[in-house]
């Protein structure tokens, strides 16, 4: 599922640094798209019946092939113009039951068919959203079938600060990553710290750390004041361990 509604992008603090994700290329998003797409098909394609059925963690309900038919799906709804916008939970529900019992490859094949027209529509509408849910999905499969990688994509370096930058904490937070730091809130002292990486704050932000994995994060101080503040979907209802 994909995250928030609109793909504008809102500025976080940094000082005279760029955040990464913010005031992008229209054609880096779809470029970001069909790289990650193209990398979860290559991978997906050579799954067994047992794998595509396994259960996927961070998608509660759902299996690998699941997960797949919903990403296609979203191709396939847009062009058809049923789908203006991220889907709701229940047209999310619809596309992954549509998809059930398709030969995993017809599935393939057909996101492979309509998968450039959709990329004209991301970099065309700067859909930054669809970007952060193939990538978010492709790390959800690679965790589900035990194949860890792609951890320092493109597409999770700039997305992460598309995500971080959209923080809406109700105390000043300055969260630290790799490269950059990024201050979000609203203005004062003290100010609550979080040293992080990219692709942790690219998962947290989308739901797929518990609230117990949120506050054990590195924390300058007592966490609670913005552990309800910092997912957009969720949090993972158990652990989710990558």
């Amino acid at each position: 599922m994909a995250p928030g509604r609109g793909s504008g992008a809102w500025c976080g603090r940094t000082g005279k640094r760029r955040v990464r994700g913010v005031g992008m290329d229209a054609a880096d998003l779809a470029r970001m798209y069909r790289e990650t797409r193209e990398r979860l098909t290559a991978l997906v394609a050579g799954l067994d019946k047992v794998e595509l059925g396994t259960p996927v963690p961070a998608c509660p309900g759902w299996s690998v092939a699941d997960v797949i038919g919903h990403l296609a799906a979203i191709a396939e709804d847009a062009l058809a113009g049923r789908l203006t916008g991220p889907p709701s939970e229940e047209e999310t529900a619809a596309q992954v039951d549509r998809f059930r019992g398709r030969p995993m490859a017809q599935t393939l094949a057909g996101w492979t068919e309509l998968a450039p027209r959709f990329e004209e529509i991301v970099a065309a509408f700067k859909v930054s959203p669809a970007v952060i849910d193939v990538a978010s999905h492709e790390q959800d499969i690679r965790g589900a079938v035990g194949r860890p990688g792609a951890r320092d994509t493109e597409a999770i370096r700039e997305m992460s600060g598309w995500l971080l930058a959209r923080l809406r904490p109700p105390v000043r937070l300055r969260v630290a990553v790799e490269d950059t730091r990024i201050q979000v809130g609203p203005d004062g002292e003290p100010v609550l710290g979080l040293t992080t990486t990219r692709y942790e704050a690219f998962r947290w932000r989308m739901g797929r750390r518990s609230r117990g994995q949120l506050a054990a994060l590195d924390w300058s101080g007592d966490p609670a004041p913005v552990l309800d503040h910092l997912v957009i979907f969720g949090p993972a209802r158990a652990d989710i361990i990558e």
